[in-house]
């Protein structure tokens, strides 16, 4: 099993940044897939970005691409998420996941193995 815990989260003016980090425990995250959602009041949650077990694959939501950038740190056990170029329809719980598919499957999956607490992220005008 592996425990996900994400930090960073905050208020940010639109068009700043935000660096999002999940930290794995329990076993090693090297093993999985790892990706972000995020989930808005009142919405379903949606896929941002996932990331393969060595980190060459990355893949990402239309509504992100160019401006987050999703990477890992097998060492560290940990995943990041930067994110540039803030909008305000960015305002989400942000959540991390690690998965046994591959990487290219999270974004489909109706369920991913494990799933942190998740970290707010607001944006105003």
């Amino acid at each position: 099993q592996v425990q996900l815990v994400e930090s960073g989260g905050g208020w940010v003016q639109a068009g700043g940044s935000l660096r999002l980090s999940c930290a794995g425990s329990g076993r090693a995250i090297s093993t999985y897939a790892l990706g972000w959602f995020r989930q808005a009041i009142g919405e379903e949650r949606e896929f941002v970005a996932a990331i393969s077990r060595g980190g060459g694959t990355t893949t990402y939501a239309d509504s992100v691409k160019g401006r987050f950038t999703i990477s890992r740190d097998n060492a560290k056990n940990t995943m990041y998420l930067q994110m540039n170029s803030l909008k305000p329809e960015d305002t989400a719980v942000y959540y991390c996941a690690a998965d046994s598919a591959a990487s290219t499957q999270l974004a489909i999956k109706k369920t991913l193995n494990y799933w942190g607490q998740g970290t707010q992220v607001t944006v105003s005008s």
